[in-house]
C-alpha cells in the first residue's frame, strides 16, 4: 500500500471557500489512484486555509504526472464554488510535486491539474503530458476566440472558464455611497457656476486640490505633459513643422533673456505637442450643433528654473488668418481657451489611445495569444499570466458599457465613432518598437530633460524585468512592463488631473477660437460642460480610481515555479522591487508635487480597471 499525503490550499479571497465535497485522483507514470473524498473532522476548505490529507493507492504511481480534482454538491446546499490556490503531494519516496491551480472549481468541473517543472514542448517526452497539452489548448481555443474573430471572448467564457482569467466580482462594484457628490451634481441646474471661485458646490463636492488651484497656471500646464497621466505625446523640437509658423519676435519675451528660440531648439530646450491624429475626425453633436475637436499643436519651452512653459498654441494643423497662434501674451481667457482646448485633444487621445488601446486592448492581445498557444507547464506562461488577472474580464464588460449612449467615450467630444477611429488611425501608426519605453524616450528624444519621473521610474522598473537571453527578455519585459507599470502611468493619476475638468476636459462645448481679443469669462464657463455633463464625464474616472481590497502589486507571482533556481530569482525580482520603492518614497518626500504612479507598492501586477 502507497500512502500519498496531499496538501490543498483554499485561495485567500472572498467566497473562497466551500462545504462541498472534494475529490482527487492521482494520475502516475505507473497507473492511478482511486477516486478519493478528502474529508476531515469539521470545515475543510476554508478561506486561506491549508489541509492535510491521504490518499491510498494499491501500488506506488511512479513519477507523478496529472491530478485531478472534482467537486460534488452538499445535499440541500445551493451552487457553490471553490477557489484552489495550489495542491502538494509528497509522494511515499519523499519527493515533494506542486500541482498549482489557482482557479476557481465548479460542480461538476473535472479539473486535470500538472505538475513537475516548467517544460517547454520539445522537452516533453511522456505521451499522456503530450495529449494533456494538446486538450488544454484545444479547449482554450474554443473558450477564448475562433479562428475568425480571434481576439474576440465568448461572453459566457466569463463565467465558466476557470483557469487563470478568474474574477473577483468586487472589482466591478460601484461604490455609490463614496460618490455621492456626482448624484449631487445631476440635482443642482445645468450651470456652470461650479467652476467659479465663489462657488457653494465645492464644499460638498471632492475635487482634487491641486489642479483646482494650479489649472490655469502655465508651469503646471507644462509639468502635466511629462507627469500628468499622458506622458506619451510631447517630444523634443529641434525644426519646427512647415505648417507652424511660430517666428523668433512671436515667442522672444518667453524665453531667457539674449536667447532666440533657434538657439533653444539647439539645446533641446523646445518641445512640442502635435495632435495631428485627430485632424478630420468626426465629432459627436451636442444640443443639436456638432462639437469641434482641436487638431492643434503646442510649443513648449523649458527656462533656466527647469520649468516646462507652453509659448505657443495653433488649434488647427493649417494656417490661416482664422487659425491664429496663441501667445502667453495675449489675453487671459485667450490664453485660457487655447491651452483648454489643447487639454481636450490630449484627454481624448489620453483615453482613447494611450490608456485604452495601448494598455488595456494592447494587454488584452497578449493574453489571449498566452491562453491559446502556451499551456500551463510552459515557463512563459507560469511568468506571464498573473499580468493578465481579470483583464479580459474588465475589458469585455467595460466596452459594453462605454459603447453604450450614456458610455464613458460617448461624453467626449468626438463621442465612440470617433474614438473608434481615432484608435485605429494610432494602431495603424504604431510601431514595434514604440511598445518598448527606452525605444520610445529615445526617438522623443526626452533622455535628459529634467524632472521627467515618468521616465526615470519607468526605466528603472523596466531594467528590473527579467533582461537575460536577449530578444525574447526583451518582449516579455514590454508585455509586463505594459501590463503593470505603463497601465499605472495612465491610469493611476487619472482622479489627480481629470478630475477637475477645466483642468483636462474630454469634452468642450463651443469651436476652437478663430480670432484674438473676443473672449471673456464668460465665453470660457460657456466652453466647458455643464455639471450634468461633468458627473457623467467624472463618474467612472472615480469609480476606478478607488483603492481596491484586492490590489496585487506588481512582483506578486502566486505559486507556479517549485524549481529553486525560479524562486531565487523571482525573490530577486522582488527584492530590486522593494529597494526601488523605498528610493521613490524618499524622492517623493522631498518633491512639492509627488510623482507616485510608478512606485511599485502601488502598480498592479495586471490591467483590473
Amino acid at each position: 500500500m502507497a500512502v500519498y499525503n496531499v496538501k490543498v490550499s483554499t485561495g485567500d479571497r472572498a467566497y473562497a471557500g466551500t462545504s462541498d465535497y472534494l475529490y482527487i485522483t492521482l494520475i502516475g507514470a505507473k497507473g492511478e489512484s482511486q477516486r478519493t473524498l478528502l474529508d476531515n473532522w469539521g470545515k475543510d476548505l476554508t478561506r486561506g486555509k491549508t489541509r492535510s490529507y491521504s490518499v491510498q493507492s494499491s501500488q506506488p504511481l511512479g513519477d507523478l504526472l496529472l491530478l485531478k480534482v472534482e467537486m460534488d454538491p452538499l445535499q440541500l446546499l445551493p451552487e457553490d464554488q471553490w477557489f484552489c490556490s495550489k495542491i502538494v503531494v509528497t509522494t511515499p519516496e519523499g519527493d515533494v510535486v506542486l500541482f498549482p491551480c489557482h482557479q476557481w472549481v465548479s460542480r461538476g468541473d473535472v479539473v486535470e491539474l500538472r505538475g513537475g517543472p516548467a517544460l517547454k514542448l520539445f522537452e516533453e517526452t511522456h505521451p499522456v503530458l503530450l495529449e494533456h497539452r494538446r486538450k488544454e489548448l484545444e479547449l482554450r481555443k474554443q473558450s477564448f476566440g475562433s479562428d475568425h474573430h480571434p481576439c474576440m471572448v465568448k461572453l459566457a467564457a466569463l463565467f465558466t472558464i476557470g483557469p487563470t482569467e478568474t474574477f473577483c466580482l468586487y472589482s466591478l462594484t460601484i461604490n455609490l455611497y463614496e460618490h455621492k457628490y456626482i448624484h449631487t451634481l445631476h440635482l443642482i441646474s445645468s450651470s456652470h457656476k461650479m467652476y467659479t471661485t465663489d462657488c457653494k458646490i465645492q464644499v460638498i463636492c471632492v475635487f482634487p486640490e491641486h489642479s483646482m488651484e494650479h489649472w490655469k497656471d502655465d508651469d503646471f500646464y507644462g509639468f502635466q505633459f511629462l507627469n500628468g497621466v499622458n506622458p506619451n505625446v510631447i517630444r523634443c523640437c529641434s525644426q519646427l513643422p512647415a505648417h507652424f509658423p511660430v517666428t523668433e519676435q512671436m515667442v522672444k519675451p518667453f524665453l531667457q533673456e539674449g536667447s532666440s528660440l533657434h538657439m533653444e531648439m539647439e539645446k533641446g530646450n523646445v518641445f512640442l505637442c502635435d495632435y495631428k491624429t485627430l485632424d478630420g475626425i468626426p465629432c459627436r453633436d451636442y444640443n443639436g450643433k456638432k462639437l469641434t475637436v482641436a487638431a492643434g499643436l503646442c510649443l513648449l519651452y523649458k527656462n533656466p528654473k527647469d520649468e516646462l512653459r507652453p509659448i505657443a498654441i495653433q488649434l488647427q494643423q493649417q494656417p490661416s488668418e482664422e487659425n491664429p497662434i496663441f501667445l502667453p501674451s495675449d489675453g487671459e481667457t485667450d490664453w485660457l481657451l487655447a491651452k483648454l482646448f489643447i487639454k481636450n485633444s490630449d484627454s481624448i487621445q489620453h483615453q482613447s489611445v494611450h490608456h485604452l488601446l495601448n494598455t488595456h486592448l494592447v494587454v488584452q492581445g497578449f493574453a489571449l495569444a498566452t491562453l491559446r498557444n502556451l499551456p500551463s507547464i510552459h515557463p512563459l506562461y507560469k511568468l506571464l499570466i498573473p499580468h493578465f488577472r481579470n483583464t479580459i474580464h474588465v475589458n469585455t464588460l467595460a466596452l459594453s458599457d462605454i459603447r453604450s449612449e450614456d458610455g464613458f467615450f460617448n461624453q467626449s467630444t468626438i463621442g465612440m465613432a470617433g474614438s473608434l477611429k481615432l484608435m485605429a488611425r494610432a494602431h495603424a501608426e504604431t510601431t514595434y518598437s514604440s511598445l518598448f519605453l527606452p525605444e520610445n524616450i529615445a526617438a522623443r528624444g526626452l533622455q535628459s530633460v529634467p524632472n521627467f519621473y515618468y521616465r526615470d521610474d519607468g526605466l528603472k522598473l523596466w531594467h528590473i524585468e527579467f533582461l537575460k537571453v536577449e530578444e525574447l527578455a526583451k518582449f516579455v519585459t514590454m508585455v509586463i512592463f505594459t501590463a503593470s507599470a505603463k497601465h499605472a502611468a495612465v491610469h493611476n493619476g487619472q482622479f489627480d488631473y481629470i478630475g477637475w475638468i477645466p483642468n483636462n476636459p474630454m469634452m468642450l462645448c463651443r469651436p476652437p477660437p478663430s480670432t484674438k481679443g473676443r473672449s471673456s469669462m464668460e465665453t470660457l464657463l460657456e466652453t466647458l460642460p455643464n455639471q450634468a455633463t461633468t458627473a457623467k464625464l467624472l463618474s467612472p474616472i472615480c469609480n476606478v480610481c478607488q483603492e481596491v481590497e484586492d490590489l496585487v502589486p506588481l512582483g506578486s507571482y502566486p505559486e507556479r515555479f517549485g524549481e529553486p533556481l525560479s524562486r531565487l530569482n523571482l525573490a530577486a525580482f522582488q527584492g530590486d522591487l522593494a529597494y526601488l520603492s523605498e528610493e521613490i518614497t524618499k524622492r517623493n518626500s522631498e518633491l512639492l508635487l509627488p510623482y507616485e504612479y510608478l512606485n511599485p507598492a502601488q502598480i498592479e501586477n495586471s490591467v483590473v480597471s
